[in-house]
């Protein structure tokens, strides 16, 4: 006689499959509920997501058809590989994902993936540290709408930011025994092998430009979709959670962990929202600064941009399907983010107060109106790629330079 046994991958399915059935009933239940939450989510994607992240997406593919990447890839080659353990291509990734937000570097890089222009560890490195905020949502969305402190934008976003980098450093030793991706071209200038580079992926390509911007304009509006799918599902969940009191429970739970290091418990229902969807959990700590010291409310904003929620996870994990790359690295990178976002955070609000009040002339020319057009923002969050762009290019080939002066030294 044989024994059943019940594995790992039943539990799973079974568990899914009861989350479905519970999810299904909750909505019946409380249908009012469910479609105001649905309405609210479809109204943050198709007023901000939708315009806002379309022109990046069609750009994005654009200029990958067109072998720009290719030859970004080769002229930061001498950077991003000795820094982040990622080919050069990957630079495209970080300036865009800097630029313009995710979930757009998991995208690029299940693209990269599905090119070869990377390896599967590579991929889940790049992808883990290059999903972050655009600096519209923190400058404008969170210091100005949420908090209605503009100041504390230049806080929130040098932390979420230098977190990234930190979390890109470590991310560089994941995986470390794995083969890297060897450089195709070689020979000559650096910047005649980024020429070539350009030139033989576009003939690879080969797509005449009216086929090439079809297909960026159709694969960016199913991703969008995607992406609206999971917003409007996710603001029902926690709606649902929140009417059947799941979260009272999860913040009770939340309360016990944090509250010895000093959490105010005012914050929990933000850090619980946060795990599931950024926009709520941020608001909600903005409510809840007028009542707590203003220092945790925006390390739980700032910890919860760079968790980005559970939302923005199984967006990334169903964008990410097509790859052989598995989504658990970019949860545990997320993580670690939200821990450095927070400590970072403490650190720029406390001894390093006055090294950012300094510096906020410099980083206030950065910062997005907030009564921009919808085409005014699309094209400040341009120049800021553009602007990143020329900088990771300078780092790289001073780099390179001083790699090869070194070499001349030592042989002479």
């Amino acid at each position: 006689m044989r024994t059943k046994r019940i594995t790992k991958d039943h539990v799973l399915t079974y568990f899914m499959a009861g989350l479905g059935v519970f999810l299904t009933i909750s909505m019946v239940l409380f249908p009012e509920d469910a479609f105001a939450a649905a309405v609210k989510g479809l109204d943050v994607w198709w007023n901000i997501v939708f315009p806002a992240l379309l022109p990046f997406f069609i750009g994005a593919e654009l200029l990958m058809g067109l072998g720009v990447v290719h030859f970004m890839g080769v002229l930061l080659q001498p950077l991003m590989r000795p820094i982040f353990n990622v080919p050069g291509v990957g630079s495209f990734v970080m300036a865009m994902g800097l630029a313009s937000g995710f979930p757009i570097g998991s995208i690029l890089t299940t693209r990269l993936r599905r090119d070869g222009l990377c390896t599967k560890v590579e991929g889940e490195r790049l992808m883990s540290f290059t999903n972050t905020a655009d600096p519209l949502f923190m400058f404008g969305a969170v210091a100005v709408g949420m908090f209605g402190y503009p100041q504390i934008g230049i806080t929130i976003a040098i932390a979420h930011y230098l977190s990234s980098v930190s979390t890109g450093i470590l991310l560089r030793f994941y995986g470390r025994s794995q083969p890297n991706t060897r450089e195709e071209i070689s020979g000559g200038s650096i910047l005649w092998r980024a020429l070539t580079a350009l030139y033989r992926a576009r003939k690879k390509d080969d797509r005449p430009m009216g086929k090439l911007m079809g297909d960026a304009i159709r694969n960016s509006v199913n991703t969008l979709l995607l992406i609206g799918g999971f917003i409007i599902l996710f603001s029902v969940i926690i709606r649902i959670m929140t009417v059947i009191g799941i979260v009272g429970i999860m913040s009770t739970v939340i309360l016990r962990i944090l509250g010895p290091l000093g959490l105010d418990p005012s914050l929990t229902p933000a850090i619980i929202s946060g795990l599931f969807e950024v926009t709520l959990g941020t608001q909600l700590a903005g409510e809840a600064a007028a009542n707590v010291p203003m220092i945790q409310a925006v390390m739980v904003a700032g910890a919860i941009i760079a968790w980005s929620g559970l939302s923005v996870h199984a967006q990334v994990a169903s964008i990410i399907s097509q790859t052989d790359m598995k989504v658990t690295p970019f949860i545990c990178a997320r993580f670690v983010h939200a821990c450095l976002a927070a400590v970072y955070t403490y650190l720029l609000m406390g001894p390093f107060a006055p090294a950012v009040s300094a510096t906020m002339p410099v980083f206030a020319n950065l910062q997005p109106d907030g009564g921009m057009s919808f085409w005014q923002l699309a094209a400040h969050m341009s120049w800021l790629f553009i602007i990143l762009t020329l900088a990771l290019l300078v780092f790289s080939l001073a780099l390179g330079a001083f790699k090869n002066l070194k070499l001349i030294i030592f042989r002479s």
